[in-house]
């Protein structure tokens, strides 16, 4: 315990404004700090207790848990077991994870960028809200980023990344007709993030801050006409019986990155962090796969393109990206969202933008 306490007094100061909700959570984590570390045994094998992504969906429990609690055994011959429990489930806060993993309190874990993005800004340059607005697009920005987030992650929090992780597509579905973005003016929209909540007052709408599971009671209620979440998870929690219209365009991804704790890496054999990497390397490539199935699948049961179990309403009008939404797009990207996220992270994050998202994306940004 007192080693554990130099090392978290070694490290960078958290800001006051988290001390509070963080002592939350480490007083429920140390509790079971020792289980959470990778442990060898007298025979060489290893433990890990893994924190995955949210519970519920079809990533957490087609993929990561199968493959923490079976496959990794399979591929290690043994060697690497697992234990997983759900980024929302267990006491632990998203908004905490970051700064969990990085005291090394939860060595192996999940953490959304959005949410991590309010101690690191930084983070979220690959999932800004209208950035990318297709799969192809997400791709092409992670690619570019990606070793510059291993490079942040790694440097300022000791965190080793091992993968990055994408959810379908969060689109916007409203309650009433809309022809495109230009008619969200004046609507009430259900958003989950600042960015997203910023975009929306950009283009005249007033954006609410909800949780997910608040979302079908708030459009009922008339506290949201419009909802941004995600095109598969709006059908399972039955948009089709309370909106009407959902939109195409990708407004985010709801990416998150998969990492351990420096130390706690460091701590493994390398013949086990190999493993280790391949197999989250492959775990990632099929969870991208599922995300961009997903997103076309959500809009297809949504439409009544494809038949879905538990439809609860009638089709939904399917909303095409127009010529007008698209500028509109390219718009809000460079004049709010690009702007405003400068704002909150400074000149490090223009340095960062330019130096290897702006070649892909044709736009130069500066600090004010």
């Amino acid at each position: 315990m007192v080693a554990w306490l130099e090392r978290a007094a070694a490290l960078p100061r958290i800001p006051l404004r988290r001390l509070g909700s963080l002592a939350c959570a480490l007083v429920a984590c140390l509790a079971a700090a020792s289980e959470t570390r990778a442990a060898p045994a007298d025979d060489g094998k290893v433990h890990l207790q893994i924190v995955g992504g949210l519970a519920g969906v079809s990533q957490y429990t087609r993929l990561e848990q199968p493959f923490w609690q079976s496959e990794i055994v399979t591929r290690s011959n043994g060697r690497i077991s697992a234990t997983i429990r759900p980024l929302d489930g267990g006491g632990l806060r998203g908004q905490e994870m970051l700064q969990l993993m990085r005291l090394g309190v939860v060595p192996f874990g999940t953490a959304l960028v959005s949410v991590a993005a309010g101690d690191e800004p930084e983070l979220n340059a690959v999932d800004l809200p209208v950035l990318n607005p297709d799969m192809p697009a997400l791709r092409r920005t992670v690619k570019a980023f990606r070793q510059h987030l291993a490079d942040v992650l790694r440097e300022r929090y000791g965190i080793e990344l091992l993968g990055i992780y994408a959810y379908p597509a969060q689109v916007l579905f409203c309650t009433r007709p809309f022809s495109g973005l230009a008619d969200l003016a004046g609507r009430k929209v259900r958003t989950s993030s600042v960015g997203q909540s910023e975009l929306m007052t950009a283009l005249g709408a007033v954006p609410v801050l909800l949780p997910f599971a608040e979302i079908p009671s708030a459009l009922k209620a008339g506290v949201a006409d419009c909802a941004v979440t995600g095109t598969l998870s709006g059908y399972e929690v039955g948009l089709p019986g309370i909106t009407t219209h959902v939109h195409a365009m990708a407004i985010s991804w709801g990416l998150s990155f998969f990492g351990a704790n420096i130390t706690a890496w460091k701590a493994l054999a390398p013949d086990v962090q190999e493993v280790i990497r391949a197999g989250v390397a492959d775990l990632e490539q099929r969870i991208w796969e599922q995300a961009e199935a997903d997103t076309a699948r959500g809009l297809a049961c949504n439409t009544g393109a494809l038949a879905c179990a538990g439809m609860n309403g009638p089709p939904m009008a399917l909303v095409a990206v127009s010529a007008a939404d698209q500028e509109r797009r390219e718009r809000l990207l460079t004049e709010t969202v690009l702007p405003r996220w400068i704002e909150r992270c400074g000149e490090a994050c223009a340095t960062a933008w330019n130096t290897f998202l702006a070649p892909i994306q044709n736009i130069t940004v500066k600090a004010e």
